[in-house]
């Protein structure tokens, strides 16, 4: 508790200490609707910003073709490149949490392939299935490997570490036949299935805003409500167990929702990586370790990052379009070089 000087009142230390995590999350949001924004403005086609918020609105625009271009064909795509960056960033935040390892990632340890896997066999074996399947089969793919990591890391004191270790190997064999059912597949599927890999939200309508919605809508909250959970399971097996934690069960749960996360993100985007390695490191530079207040900053940092990617190469060389997923490879690939670099030592 803290006390006023000269007054009998006396404040939480949690209040106090919540007052920088609200205004880090006011900026965030801040410039998540600075590159929304600025998103559905610019490209081929500008579009005033009076003219954005009419048609989002539903009003009429200066400019008839305006209203189509923002809430056809470029809002669809902003809202999901945002909600995908939510999805992976949490997924990844879980699971450095559950794993106790920081670098730790849905990509790293093999989610990211297993969704990949299962998507790629579904568009190249059954490429006349409904795309509404997609996202189910994902989850299926990225449920199927958590399992298989869970199982085989076994427990005790090195469990952190044989997570890691189980995941990226998975993550290799994942590879291996996600590339054997591109050798066999028809060349027309192939490329379907080539451009879902690279990691793009382009060409993305309201129907994968709507298949992809419920499954962050439902998950993140619950990851939300898991955050003392994850916090408990940070001491350790012996202590939680001590604390009167039920640790296999907690991280059951922690991991389901993080498969669920990071699966349907990959199967509306496809596989785009590292965004749940650098969204919680930056989270935990600028709010510190405790998850519940580590998970909705990195959410948001996760979204602007994949909103900020896909508007830039949408742009930068237009009119060639460079997936958003190429661009967080390109930023996360040398920050888990200084990671590995930084932490060499550990």
């Amino acid at each position: 508790m803290t006390t006023i000087p000269n007054s009998r009142f006396q404040i939480p230390n949690s209040i106090l200490g919540n007052l920088p995590v609200t205004r880090v999350l006011l900026l965030l949001l801040l410039f998540t609707v600075a590159v929304l924004g600025i998103s559905l403005s610019l490209g081929a086609y500008p579009v005033p910003p009076a003219d954005i918020v009419k048609a989002v609105l539903g009003l009429p625009t200066q400019d008839p073709e305006s209203a189509f271009v923002v809430v056809t064909l470029r809002l669809p795509r902003v809202l999901i490149s945002w909600l995908v960056g939510v999805g992976l960033a949490t997924a990844g935040a879980i699971l450095q949490g559950l794993t106790r390892n920081p670098l730790a990632d849905p990509g790293i340890v093999g989610v990211n392939a297993g969704a990949a896997l299962a998507a790629v066999t579904l568009i190249v074996l059954f490429p006349a299935v409904s795309t509404i399947y997609l996202p189910l089969a994902a989850f299926g793919g990225a449920f199927v490997v958590g399992c298989l990591i869970y199982l085989l890391a076994g427990t005790g004191e090195k469990l952190p570490l044989r997570l890691v270790l189980v995941g990226v190997a998975l993550a290799a064999i994942m590879g291996a036949f996600t590339t054997l059912m591109l050798t066999f597949g028809q060349i027309t599927d192939v490329t379907r299935a080539l451009v879902w890999l690279a990691g793009s939200v382009a060409g993305k309508s309201w129907e994968q805003v709507w298949q992809l919605l419920p499954w962050i809508v439902i998950f993140l909250p619950f990851a939300l409500l898991l955050t003392r959970e994850l916090d408990t399971l940070q001491l350790g097996d012996a202590i939680a167990k001590g604390l009167g934690s039920r640790v296999t069960w907690q991280r059951s749960k922690l991991l389901l929702v993080s498969v669920a996360l990071a699966g349907s993100s990959v199967a509306i985007a496809g596989t785009i990586g590292f965004v749940g390695l650098m969204a919680p490191h930056l989270a935990r530079r600028l709010v510190g370790p405790i998850h519940k207040n580590l998970l909705p900053v990195a959410a948001l940092i996760g979204g602007l990052l994949v909103a900020a990617a896909d508007f830039l190469g949408r742009t930068l060389f237009s009119p060639i379009e460079l997936p958003c997923g190429l661009l967080t490879a390109a930023l996360g690939t040398p920050y888990f070089i200084y990671l590995l670099y930084q932490r060499r030592q550990t």
